[in-house]
């Protein structure tokens, strides 16, 4: 009789004691997790290495203690999903009237899960008892052991993320890789994916318990552990789940798997994937996949509001205590809505004394009429003119390109209704727009002289700047409202067809200058 290891212990298959592979196998003691482990490894000749001992024993901890939202991380080809079936074999040994779905980002990947744990039941010693008389719900993305309960649902059921499971329960929902670069690889499709996830809450039974296993795909990861404001959230996408994550190297910068990946081969496998992809992938890092031109970690964010003052019939204007002296505001039109298609963006931006710059506020306009005798035309310009005013910008820059033909006259009159001293501009732009965005942002980003107000993160605009790539197919937008503030000559002397008001920027206030000569 092979008695398994303790708590903590081992056995590797070549072992003295485990040589004689055609001796009944038995086990003393309760049939733990890892024991449930090991005895798999010796029938199938494997050693039980460190690594998988560790995750054996978080994933029954976390059982055990009843933790129903877990997130198991591990480098690639460590052997996680492996686990992760003999887990599911596990719990329905324990349990056999379990209903447990596997979900991944396609119906191959869950069937392939699915698969190996049918293999498992059918050949681990503990749980072939499970093997139903009759196997006839026993496929390779369904199957159905032999259980008390009569229940609608399988025992195991496969699905990929986009499949309909509207009427399926479960007790336990895997998601084994479920992000992928396929479905992580635009905002649209980040999005989307994390509201398929969402849904899962309600196949879920009460009480039930979701395990995500996988690796980051993307700088803005479903595993990320902090949250994305440009996706609306307050919290992290996977807030409250309890974690193990395992990168391939330690604290002391040792390989956690030695016998398989040991450090020459570790460095082999760095330098033939890239360091990005290395550390997204080996390293658990959640890091873009491509190089970032625009690269959003050089802003320099701020949360200060604009502060207008009077002095000597001259108004002043502030911003975190520093003193403006022109500004910017740049509308790029656009009759889609923010999302889909091209969005109607308009930004504003200050300059200071030493020639910082201050993007304060970007808003991607809905085309949607205010009411039902209003025009999308209309309501776009009054949204825009109530922005300038409400941000004492003294001109707003039209670009006329397309539909922008006809915008400048409604925006005036739209301004002229509030009674707002701002001026509107008309632009032409003949330069290509990765041109523009490229020659605006290089050095003012290089020079980390862009200075963004906190609400500007919560909107589309640091998404863009990350995903923006020259020559491909990305949303930019707001981009190239931004693009066009910066670029654009600073507003500093301008008209005011309404009416006259005292001006912020230096200059604009009247003076007397005394003279000796009579005329």
């Amino acid at each position: 009789m092979i008695v398994s290891p303790a708590a903590g212990g081992r056995l590797s298959a070549g072992s003295k004691s485990d040589s004689s592979a055609n001796r009944p196998l038995a086990l003393s003691g309760p049939h733990t997790f890892r024991q449930f482990v090991w005895l798999w490894n010796v029938v199938q000749r494997l050693p039980t290495p460190e690594l998988h001992t560790q995750i054996a024993r978080w994933l029954e901890d976390c059982w055990d203690r009843r933790r129903t939202r877990l997130l198991l991380m591990v480098f690639r080809n460590a052997g996680k999903s492996t686990l992760v079936g003999l887990f599911c074999a596990w719990l329905l040994m324990r349990n056999p009237d379990l209903r447990l779905l596997v979900v991944s980002a396609e119906q191959s990947l869950a069937t392939r899960m699915t698969r190996n744990i049918r293999r498992i039941i059918e050949r681990h010693p503990m749980v072939k008892k499970l093997l139903p008389g009759r196997l006839t719900s026993w496929a390779a993305d369904h199957l159905t052991v032999d259980r008390r309960r009569d229940h609608r649902d399988p025992s195991v059921m496969a699905r990929g993320i986009g499949a309909n499971i509207t009427g399926s329960r479960a007790d336990v929902i895997v998601c084994d890789d479920v992000e992928v670069p396929r479905n992580s690889d635009t905002p649209a499709k980040r999005a989307e994916l994390r509201e398929r996830l969402n849904e899962l809450s309600f196949v879920l039974a009460p009480g039930g318990t979701m395990l995500y296993i996988g690796t980051p795909h993307h700088y803005h990861s479903i595993y990320r552990r902090d949250p994305l404001p440009e996706y609306g959230e307050a919290r992290p996408f996977l807030d409250g789940f309890e974690r193990l994550v395992l990168p391939i190297l330690d604290e002391q910068g040792a390989s956690r798997w030695p016998e398989r990946f040991p450090l020459e081969e570790i460095e082999r496998l760095r330098a033939e994937v890239g360091p990005a992809r290395f550390r997204s992938q080996m390293l658990l890092e959640p890091t873009p996949l491509h190089e970032v031109r625009l690269d959003p970690d050089r802003l320099l964010s701020y949360e200060e509001e604009i502060e207008v003052t009077e002095a000597n019939r001259t108004l002043v204007l502030r911003i975190g205590g520093r003193r403006m002296i022109s500004a910017s505001c740049w509308w790029d039109p656009a009759m889609g809505r923010p999302e889909g298609g091209d969005s109607s963006v308009v930004a504003a931006l200050f300059v200071d004394e030493e020639g910082r710059f201050y993007l304060h506020d970007i808003l991607y306009l809905d085309a949607r009429p205010d009411g039902p005798e209003d025009d999308e035309a209309t309501a776009m310009c009054r949204r825009v003119a109530r922005f300038a005013a409400d941000l004492e910008i003294p001109a707003v820059t039209v670009e006329t390109n397309g539909i922008g033909k006809f915008l400048p006259a409604l925006l005036r009159r739209e301004i002229a209704m509030l009674r707002a001293a701002v001026s509107v501009r008309e632009h032409v732009s003949t330069v290509a727009k990765e041109r523009r965005i490229l020659d605006a942002f290089d050095p003012v980003l290089a020079a980390r002289r862009l200075h963004v107000h906190r609400r500007v993160w919560d909107t589309p605009f640091v998404t863009e700047m990350r995903d923006w790539r020259p020559g491909a197919r990305c949303r930019d937008d707001g981009l190239d409202a931004v693009a066009g503030c910066l670029a654009n000559e600073p507003v500093r002397l301008g008209s005011f067809p309404v009416r006259r008001r005292l001006d912020w920027r230096p200059g604009s206030a009247p003076r007397r200058a005394r003279s000796t000569f009579r005329l």
